[in-house]
């Protein structure tokens, strides 16, 4: 049997809250326990200095001082995690073997034609950490699957194949998750898959598009709840015309471009009636997408913010043809996935095992991935 290692993963999401935290104990492969979870808000000075570094980046000023300034507080800011996190869960700073220091990104461009390469910044000095906090770290998950050709995206299907092997009531059945994001990203999961066999792509979009109309429409981007989509109907004119976007017949593996959807063709509805018809778009795409599966999943499994939007939740139930439920109501941590993904793949990285896919990332082979720190003895 493989030897088991005890992991801290690191996740800041780009909607720049702040830093999850989690301890998982895994063979790379299995994952064995659990363990505690923490989450610890950015500062708002820290807010402003990435949103100031995104800005850079996206206009392709690499060396500005704003990125400098914004790497090196989000490396302080998750030296204070990880030594917070160790004294409130009181385990011992010797009983963690690696950190998977996932970083913030502040630019994800997927590459745009088979003969370019895309590009995924996540900043954050891993040696530093590992420096600091006087445990191995392993960051820079995705640069080597950006430079063999692939998208640097998505990195959770490995993991989420490991969760569904992991469930105490085995699915018998291929498994479908769907993180429900600002984009649909589906993972299809076969019975008792390989690695290799993993699927995952971006079926349509998610939040993004309701909250752009919200924003358009009432200058308020949140509907968390989903009431406005609740109080509307589907228009099903506007919803046959966005089902026409090629995005929906191009072949995998595929990534969303912002632009694939818009919604020109929803500006007559009223603000209740375009929420009810873009909800039903994401649901619309995600049950499309079940043309590219081997077999149909037996059932789908919803993370990302999302799943806690009731409209979200119920245009999928009444879409698809097999049982949706929620990350909780399968077991999962929800708020702590991506956090504990990067803590799995922290231990598959020093166990020279392959983070990502064809499949999944369009890389062309099974890629390691991942940079060492080793700590200071």
């Amino acid at each position: 049997m493989s030897e088991d290692l005890t992991a801290i993963g690191l996740m800041s999401s780009t909607s720049v809250d702040g830093i999850e935290v989690a301890l998982l104990n895994t063979d790379g492969d299995v994952i064995l326990e659990a363990g505690p979870t923490l989450q610890f808000p950015y500062s708002r000075d820290l807010k402003v200095w990435i949103h100031r570094a995104m800005k850079a980046a996206l206009e392709g000023r690499d060396g500005a001082s704003e990125i400098g300034k914004a790497a090196g507080e989000v490396t302080l800011a998750h030296i204070s995690a990880v030594e917070a996190f160790l004294e409130e869960t009181g385990i011992k700073r010797k009983d963690v073997d690696v950190i998977g220091f996932h970083g913030h990104t502040i630019l994800h461009n997927p590459r745009t034609q088979p003969d370019s390469l895309g590009r995924s910044w996540q900043i954050g000095d891993g040696s530093v950490l590992a420096e600091e906090t006087r445990i191995d770290v392993i960051n820079n998950f995705r640069s080597a699957d950006i430079a063999a050709g692939g998208d640097g995206a998505p990195f959770m299907a490995v993991y989420y194949r490991a969760l569904i092997a992991a469930m105490e009531e085995h699915p018998e059945c291929a498994v479908g998750v769907i993180d429900l994001g600002e984009k649909s990203t589906i993972t299809y999961v076969p019975e008792n898959a390989r690695a290799t066999e993993l699927i995952a792509f971006d079926g349509g979009p998610g939040n993004k598009l309701v909250r752009e109309w919200l924003a358009l429409k009432t200058g308020e981007p949140r509907d968390e709840d989903g009431e406005t989509a609740l109080a509307g109907r589907v228009d099903e004119e506007a919803l046959r015309m966005m089902l026409l976007s090629p995005y929906l017949r191009r072949k995998l593996p595929k990534t969303l471009d912002r632009f694939d959807f818009k919604l020109d063709h929803l500006k007559s509805l009223t603000v209740e009636d375009g929420a009810a018809t873009l909800t039903a778009l994401t649901a619309a795409c995600i049950d499309r997408a079940e043309a590219f599966y081997p077999e149909l999943p037996g059932g789908y499994i919803v993370c990302g913010s999302g799943r806690h939007n009731p409209a979200m939740m119920q245009a999928l139930q009444e879409r698809l043809d097999a049982p949706v439920v929620g990350a909780e109501d399968a077991g999962w941590r929800g708020d702590d996935l991506e956090a504990e993904c990067f803590a799995y793949l922290a231990v598959r990285s020093l166990k020279k095992l392959p983070l990502s896919f064809p499949m999944t990332t369009r890389v062309p082979r099974p890629m390691l991935g991942g940079v060492f720190h080793r700590a200071p003895i």
